[in-house]
C-alpha cells in the first residue's frame, strides 16, 4: 500500500535562515519581541559567562594575560582539583553505564514481567538531587553505615564504598545513570527487527550478538547519555560539598570565591575550564557519531523482537536487576528512614521513629518552602514566555537572525549554575536598584533569574515542539476572519499550544526547585533561602540531618508530583493529535 504525500501536509519545515531575509515584511511587534528577548539574553547569560571569561584572562589593571591559567597549573592543589574531577566525571559515567546499558537491553530484548515497572523505578534517581541522597547514602553504605556494620559482623570486612572520591562517584553514578538508560532504551527500540534477525541467520548470538550488532547500532542513545552523565557530574557542586570532598574543581571555585573574593581570577580560570571541558564533551561526543550511518530502520520493517528468556537466564536476570533497583533505590529509602530517625548511628536501622523533624522543617523552614515555590513558579512562567516569543519568532517571522535567539538561550545548557552565579556576582558588583541603595546582587530576583536562565531550553524545546504542532493554516483563518496578529496569538496559538507550555513549565519548575550550585551564592540571607539552601545548611551538622532528610522528602514529593504531571501532559498532548492522524490512515 502506497500513501501520496499529497494526501495531507506534512510536518512543517524550519524556515531557511537568511540573515536579511523578508527584512522589509517585519512587524515592529516582531522587532520589540526580538529586541526584548536578546536583551534579556544579553543581561543575563550573555554578558555574565562573557565577564567570567574576560576576568579570567586580564590583569588587575586590564591589560591581556595568560598567567591566570599558568599560576591555575603551577598549584598543587588545583592540578589536583582538575584531574580530580576528570577522574571522577569518567568513572561516574562508566559505572552509570555498567548499570544503564544491561538494564535497557534486558527490558527491550527480552519478554519478562515487570520490563515496564523496572524502567519506571530506573528513573527515580532523577527526581532527586544528588547532594540529599548523599547523607542517606553514608549511613547506608559509609564506613559506619548499614551495609558495612552487617559485612562485619557476619563475614569480617569492611567495603570502602563512601571512602574520598568513591563516594562521589558512587553517588553521582547512581544519580545520573538514568540518562544513559532512557536514550539507550529508546535507541534500542528504534533498530529494526531485520538487522538482528541477518546477524542471528550468519550465526552471530549471544554476548556477540550484542557487542557486533545491536549496541552499536544503539551507539547515538549510548553517547549521548554518556556525554551528558560526564557534563553534569563534572559541574556538580553540592554532592562534594555535603561529602567533604572539596580537592574537585567546582568546590575549589565556590571557595575561591567566597573565602578570597571576587578579585581572585582563580575563580573565574576554573569557571572556563568548566565550560570549556562541557562543550568539548558535547563536541566529542557529536565527533564520535559524524560520518557514520546509524539508520536500521527500513519500510515495512519493526523493532527487535523480545524474546523468552530461559529459566536460568531468567533467574540470573531478575537477581540481578532486584540487586541494581535495591542500590538504585537506596537513597530514597534512606533519606525517607532518616527524616523520621530519631536516632540512626552505629546501627543498621533507625533505634527510634519521630514526626518532630517534619514538624521543625513547617516550624522553623515554611518560609524556604514559600520561596521555592514562588522563585520556581516566577523563573518557570518566564522561561515559558521567552519559549513561546522564540519558538514563535523562528518559525512565524522573518526576523534577521532569529536562529541566533534559539543557539544563545540553548547555550546555556554548558554553564554550571556556579559559573551564572559567579557571572552574576561579577558583572552587577555595586549596582544598585533605580531609587535605591540596595545591590541588586542582594536580592532573590537574582536567584530566580538565575533558575529562569538555567532552565530555558528545557521550556524552549517544549515550546518549540508544541509550535510545530500548530499548522499556520489556523491562524492564517482566524486574520482572514478578522483577528489581529496578537489576538490570533492569544485565542488560537496559545491555547492549541497549551500542552508543550504547561509541560515546559512543569519541567523548568521542577528542575529548579533542586538547583543548588547557583542558589548558594546568590542567596545573601537565610529569608531568600529556598528548600535546596535550606537542606544544605542542615545537612552541615549530625543534628540537623533529621530535619534536612524531612525537607528533602519534601523537595522529592514535589518534584515527583511534577513530574507526573508533565507526563500527564504530555501523554494527553500526544492523545488529542492521535485522532487526527488517525483518520488520515486508508
Amino acid at each position: 500500500m502506497s500513501t501520496s504525500s499529497a494526501a495531507a501536509p506534512g510536518p512543517q519545515a524550519r524556515p531557511r535562515l537568511g540573515l536579511f531575509d523578508g527584512l522589509a515584511d517585519v512587524r515592529p511587534g516582531v522587532w520589540l519581541a526580538g529586541a526584548l528577548v536578546l536583551a534579556f539574553l544579553l543581561l543575563f547569560l550573555v554578558l555574565p559567562v562573557g565577564r567570567v571569561f574576560v576576568t579570567a584572562f586580564i590583569e588587575a589593571d586590564g591589560t591581556p594575560t595568560l598567567g591566570h591559567f599558568s599560576a591555575f597549573f603551577s598549584q598543587g592543589l588545583m592540578k589536583e582539583a582538575f584531574f580530580n574531577s576528570l577522574y571522577v566525571a569518567v568513572l561516574s559515567a562508566i559505572f552509570a553505564a555498567l548499570i544503564a546499558v544491561p538494564l535497557a537491553y534486558f527490558t527491550v530484548r527480552f519478554d519478562f514481567r515487570g520490563a515496564i515497572l523496572i524502567q519506571t523505578l530506573g528513573v527515580l534517581p532523577l527526581i532527586m538531587p544528588p547532594f540529599v541522597g548523599a547523607v542517606a547514602m553514608q549511613l547506608i553504605f559509609g564506613r559506619s553505615g548499614s551495609l558495612n556494620l552487617l559485612l562485619d559482623e557476619w563475614f569480617g570486612f569492611t567495603l570502602p564504598i563512601m571512602e574520598g572520591l568513591n563516594g562521589v562517584i558512587f553517588v553521582e553514578a547512581i544519580h545520573y545513570f538514568p540518562f544513559i538508560l532512557m536514550n539507550l532504551t529508546v535507541a534500542l527500540r528504534n533498530i529494526d527487527g531485520a538487522m538482528e534477525e541477518a546477524a542471528m541467520n550468519l550465526g552471530c548470538r549471544g554476548w556477540r550478538l550484542f557487542w557486533r550488532v545491536i549496541f552499536p547500532l544503539g551507539l547515538p542513545g549510548f553517547v549521548a547519555g554518556a556525554s551528558l552523565v560526564f557534563v553534569k557530574v563534572f559541574d556538580d557542586l553540592g554532592t562534594p560539598l555535603v561529602l567533604g570532598q572539596t580537592n574537585m574543581l567546582a568546590p575549589q571555585a565556590y571557595l575561591r570565591i567566597t573565602q578570597v573574593g571576587l578579585e581572585d581570577p582563580m575563580g573565574y580560570v576554573i569557571s572556563v575550564i568548566m565550560i570549556v571541558f562541557s562543550i568539548v564533551a558535547m563536541a566529542l561526543s557529536a565527533r564520535v557519531l559524524k560520518g557514520k550511518d546509524y539508520a536500521t530502520t527500513q519500510k515495512g520493517g519493526g523493532s527487535i523482537q523480545r524474546r523468552a528468556l530461559s529459566p536460568v537466564g531468567s533467574f540470573m536476570a531478575y537477581a540481578w536487576i532486584f540487586i541494581v533497583l535495591l542500590i538504585v533505590l537506596s537513597p530514597h529509602i534512606g533519606v525517607l528512614l532518616l527524616s523520621f530517625a530519631k536516632v540512626w548511628s552505629f546501627s543498621p536501622l533507625p533505634d527510634a521513629y519521630t514526626l518532630e523533624h517534619y514538624a521543625t522543617v513547617f516550624q522553623d523552614s515554611s518560609g524556604m518552602i514559600k520561596n521555592t515555590l514562588l522563585y520556581c513558579g516566577l523563573a518557570a512562567g518566564l522561561d515559558v514566555i521567552l519559549g513561546v516569543t522564540i519558538a514563535y519568532l523562528i518559525f512565524r517571522t522573518s526576523l534577521p537572525a532569529r536562529q541566533w535567539l534559539d543557539w544563545i538561550a540553548t547555550a546555556s545548557l554548558a554553564v554550571p549554575g556556579i559559573v551564572l552565579a559567579i557571572g552574576f556576582l561579577r558583572l552587577y558588583k555595586g549596582v544598585t536598584w533605580p531609587g535605591t541603595e540596595l545591590l541588586v546582587t542582594s536580592t532573590w530576583i537574582m536567584i530566580m533569574l538565575a533558575y529562569a536562565v538555567r532552565r530555558l531550553p528545557y521550556a524552549l524545546r517544549s515550546c518549540i515542539a508544541a509550535l510545530q504542532q500548530v499548522h499556520v493554516s489556523l491562524e492564517e483563518a482566524a486574520e482572514s476572519l478578522g483577528a489581529t496578529k496578537m489576538r490570533t496569538i492569544r485565542r488560537v496559538l496559545v491555547p492549541l499550544m497549551a500542552g508543550g507550555i504547561l509541560a515546559g513549565f512543569v519541567t523548568s519548575f521542577i528542575t529548579a526547585a533542586v538547583e543548588l550550585s547557583a542558589t548558594i551564592l546568590l542567596t545573601s540571607a537565610e529569608s531568600q533561602a529556598p528548600m535546596s539552601y535550606g537542606i544544605y545548611l542542615y545537612m552541615q551538622s549530625v543534628a540537623g540531618r533529621g530535619p534536612g532528610a524531612a525537607l528533602g522528602v519534601l523537595a522529592i514529593v514535589v518534584v515527583a508530583i511534577g513530574t507526573y504531571l508533565s507526563h500527564v501532559v504530555v501523554e494527553r498532548t500526544q492523545s488529542r493529535f492521535q485522532p487526527a492522524t488517525q483518520d488520515k490512515q486508508p
